[in-house]
């Protein structure tokens, strides 16, 4: 059997069949070709994320409201590793609504392959090095270029020294990494970035308008009202977004980069909570 033909049965059967090209560029030009694919899903899943964390800010404010009776948009933000899951229920759920008319599952999404591989271990381990420099750099980088020094603001109680209940920091440890980094590699990798290069026709520009939307989402980690903190925070996570896109590009496989995205943000657990 030819690839073409495998690669049509793929598109035409359900099940496990058609994860084996589910993300590759051929299978997404048939299913944009057949008009499966349109510019609305991409648009609105890209976006969504940082529409949704300034809702769920909004919305644990109201919550502090009625129990203290004081409003405070920022300090609210102080419990992104607590709402951050409710981001990332949101865009599940947006996430299944479009690919279900290609005939997806969200698993497909993540590998054309149904088990981690051994080698995914020591991937993702690889990844991790080389990307975590690039965060790590980058933000001094961006502070030094916006406020003259390289240590950025800290906002005290609300970006660092957050203040938590225990229950919160155990939820922050334990649950909220192991969802929040695979639905964002699926959201902007799985889902995004390959649907933006089929509909671009060009790599370049999907790029572009997903790694945009990617890093300005980490502005809104918590979102405090000051333009320049506002692009202080998107400068910093640029270069480090570029690099994990364009790993996943050369491998169309997200298990090695969920598995160096856990340990970046089990470390900003680790460096913004007061213990």
């Amino acid at each position: 059997m030819g690839t073409q033909t495998v690669a049509a049965v793929s598109l035409s059967a359900p099940g496990p069949t058609l994860a084996i090209d589910a993300n590759s560029r051929w299978s997404l030009l048939e299913r944009a070709r057949a008009g499966r694919i349109t510019w609305l899903g991409p648009l609105l899943v890209v976006t969504a994320r940082s529409i949704l964390l300034i809702l769920a800010q909004v919305f644990t404010a109201l919550l502090v409201w009625t129990r203290s009776r004081t409003w405070s948009f920022e300090v609210a933000g102080k419990w992104w590793t607590v709402y951050g899951t409710l981001v990332d229920l949101g865009c599940l759920v947006l996430m299944k609504i479009f690919i279900r008319g290609e005939g997806l599952r969200l698993r497909d999404l993540i590998s054309p392959l149904p088990r981690l591989r051994r080698r995914d271990l020591l991937e993702g381990f690889v990844y991790f090095l080389l990307v975590f420099p690039f965060f790590l750099l980058a933000a001094p980088l961006s502070s030094r270029l916006l406020y003259g020094s390289s240590q950025g603001p800290i906002h005290p109680g609300i970006l660092m020294e957050r203040s938590l209940p225990l229950w919160a920091v155990i939820y922050s440890l334990s649950v909220w990494w192991m969802i929040w980094s695979p639905t964002e590699e699926m959201t902007y990798q799985g889902y995004a970035l390959p649907r933006f290069e089929v509909l671009c026709g060009r790599r370049w520009l999907a790029l572009l308008a997903v790694g945009f939307w990617w890093a300005l989402q980490h502005s809104f980690i918590p979102l405090i009202l000051d333009w320049k903190y506002v692009l202080w925070r998107f400068l910093a996570f640029v270069p480090g977004v570029l690099l994990f896109m364009l790993m996943y590009l050369r491998t169309r496989r997200l298990p090695p980069l969920i598995l160096a995205h856990w340990p970046m943000d089990i470390s900003a657990v680790l460096l913004t909570v007061k213990f």
